[in-house]
């Protein structure tokens, strides 16, 4: 919306919105915008509001003028680079139209946690086959004291296999265990003690 700013002597007076199509500036009490100084006079100035939203100045005949960017002028367009000045006054019109909010982006959802993985344990032979063992603890022991014994080790979400104790050393899919173990996969076999042990992670 046009709005006209006043000011005197470089101190802005007042705002006013130009909703109406005339807006008049004199010294007169019945102006629309009342200016007591003597240079003003009675009927000094219109405003006019254009149906385009333009708006023009027209000077009413005054006796010392009105000027638009220090031009004196009968009639001008004024915008917001345009200043009038009428006796002691400076006028100008602005657009006051309030911004609408900027737009910000969607925050992206969340990212989903993922499920821990699940490990387990599947007797391939021996009188347990068929048997499950899920692997709940951080540590689980498996095969026969004093024959072979492996220790699973869950570190966060990886499982390693390391020999304990026995006379047989256990084998991961028939390759020996090396003395600081060896990282777990799926599907991976374990052979201890005689029995096949297949490894699940999923």
């Amino acid at each position: 919306m046009p709005t006209l700013t006043i000011a005197l002597d470089g101190r802005e007076l007042q705002r006013l919105p130009l909703t109406r199509p005339r807006t008049t500036v004199g010294r007169r009490p019945y102006n629309d915008i009342v200016m007591e100084h003597l240079a003003v006079s009675g009927e000094h100035a219109v405003f006019v509001l254009q149906p385009d939203g333009r708006v023009q100045v027209l000077d009413l005949n005054s006796t010392n003028g009105t000027y638009v960017n220090g031009r004196a002028v009968v009639s001008a367009d004024v915008g917001p680079d345009d200043l009038i000045e009428i006796a002691r006054y400076q006028l100008r019109v602005i657009d006051d139209t309030p911004l609408p909010p900027t737009a910000t982006a969607a925050a992206p959802p969340p990212a989903l946690a993922q499920p821990a993985r699940q490990a387990r344990l599947e007797v391939l032979d021996g009188p347990a086959a068929g048997r499950t063992v899920a692997l709940t603890k951080a540590a689980t022991t498996i095969g026969k004291p004093g024959v072979a014994v492996a220790t699973l080790t869950r570190t966060g979400a990886d499982y390693v296999l390391t020999q304990a104790a026995g006379e047989h050393p256990a084998t991961l899919n028939g390759q020996a265990i090396g003395p600081s173990g060896a990282p777990l996969h799926d599907g991976d076999v374990i052979a201890l003690a005689g029995t096949r042990i297949r490894f699940v992670l999923c």
